[in-house]
């Protein structure tokens, strides 16, 4: 049995077997679903493995320094600079679920709209550190061959640490990868609960979405 949720074939979970079911029920969220963008792997599992070490790695990891919400905003800030609403749907609820604080979300979404177009600037929603590391994931991904040893060093004053920045590097690297994943395959959002993740920081070998 086969379903296709992208331009290509895809496996669904009932259907699955053998190397696919095994990753499937490791990455399956509370009632059984995979999201799309990970069943868009289905047939050729060896990615799907990739792309979850990789995602969970660089947003959930207990070696990070940078909360949670704050990787979740460059996600939304990136995934809106490439008009993946797939993405952006999905991580802002992950960064509201994070900030508790529907308010300032909201507000963070907005400034991150207007970032589009705009200088990212400091505002109410958002701090000049955090602008800063903004900036930067921005211009990594509008235009990453303009990027210069100064730009590290203007992050570095805003007051980051090297791994930290390495942490905004990666983060917004992996939205580039997940963006056009979904934007080449044609995933949508249809029939998933927007928002799970694979939280349980402490443990690499838990995929399971909650």
């Amino acid at each position: 049995m086969e379903r296709s949720i992208t331009y290509i074939k895809t496996i669904p979970p009932e259907a699955a077997e053998g190397r696919l079911k095994t990753i499937y029920d490791r990455i399956s969220g509370p009632d059984g679903r995979v999201d799309n963008i990970l069943m868009a792997h289905s047939l050729r599992p060896h990615t799907l493995e990739g792309h979850m070490t990789l995602y969970k790695s660089v947003l959930h990891h207990s070696s990070n320094q940078l909360s949670k919400w704050f990787l979740e905003t460059i996600g939304v800030y990136v995934s809106l600079l490439n008009n993946c609403a797939y993405c952006v749907d999905h991580h802002y609820t992950g960064l509201k679920r994070f900030l508790k604080d529907d308010e300032k979300a909201k507000a963070i979404h907005s400034t991150l709209e207007i970032g589009k177009t705009d200088v990212m600037a400091a505002s109410d929603a958002l701090d000049a550190k955090a602008a800063a590391g903004l900036n930067y994931a921005g211009q990594l991904t509008r235009s990453p061959s303009s990027v210069r040893e100064k730009d590290i060093s203007d992050l570095r004053n805003a007051g980051y640490e090297d791994g930290e920045i390495l942490e905004i590097n990666q983060v917004t690297a992996y939205f580039a990868y997940a963006n056009r994943t979904v934007l080449g395959l044609g995933c949508s959002t249809a029939g998933e609960t927007l928002g799970l993740s694979p939280n349980n920081s402490n443990d690499q070998k838990d995929w399971g979405h909650q």
